[in-house]
């Protein structure tokens, strides 16, 4: 007799974890980078200032609010490069507000693999108010759950965030299919004994999930 509670022996997964920013959703930073070629900047200097820890840090930890990075942002162009307040705060803005859509193959892809049973879960270290930006995108209802850092108190690559998705998703780590653009983050989640994927295209979701189709 079959045990209905065994694994699936013809299916390696019960859940896929997904990151989501730069494997789901992408930024438009074209105007971003206008600004600073006007201001005489070589372009990412904006993201490097606003993506160091010190900043970012609170940011994914709900620890501040995206007005307040925006504001801690501009402080720190304001005293490194520097520039004036106006303009400092308008590249952070600019950043802050920076465009994005969802990649249509990715949605498709985690769509079909939840469409045949398997547990998917957003696993991403984002600010407060995500679910404003997955409702932007029309993808309130993409995954069973979505683990934010910002409302857990813990991020990537921290082993707590990855026992929380696994948890919500009701499998064990074993049974987790791990996808993120961060190899630190992959390699969290295999030391925790889920299989990982460093995503950098599409083409990388094709052999772990090759047996949904």
């Amino acid at each position: 007799m079959t045990n209905p509670d065994a694994p699936d022996a013809a299916r390696p997964f019960d859940a896929v974890l997904c990151d989501l920013d730069d494997v789901i959703r992408f930024y438009d930073s074209t105007r971003l980078a206008a600004l600073e070629r006007a201001a005489g900047l070589p372009e990412g200097t904006t993201a490097a200032v606003a993506f160091h820890p010190e900043r970012c840090g609170p940011l994914v930890l709900g620890q501040i609010t995206k007005d307040q990075w925006v504001e801690a942002v501009a402080d720190r162009l304001g005293d490194d490069v520097p520039l004036p307040g106006d303009r400092a705060r308008e590249l952070a803005t600019a950043l802050a507000r920076s465009p994005f859509t969802a990649d249509a193959t990715v949605v498709s892809v985690l769509r079909g693999a939840r469409t045949a049973g398997l547990s998917l879960v957003l696993v991403t270290n984002a600010a407060l108010g995500l679910e404003e930006d997955l409702a932007a995108m029309g993808l309130a209802d993409l995954a069973d759950h979505v683990v934010s850092s910002a409302l857990e108190g813990v991020a990537k690559p921290d082993p707590e965030i990855y026992a929380i998705a696994a948890g919500r998703a009701g499998a064990a780590p074993e049974r987790c299919l791990f996808v993120d653009d961060r190899l630190e983050n992959v390699e969290a989640a295999v030391a925790l004994g889920m299989t990982g994927v460093h995503y950098r295209g599409p083409a990388d979701l094709h052999g772990p999930l090759a047996f949904l189709r």
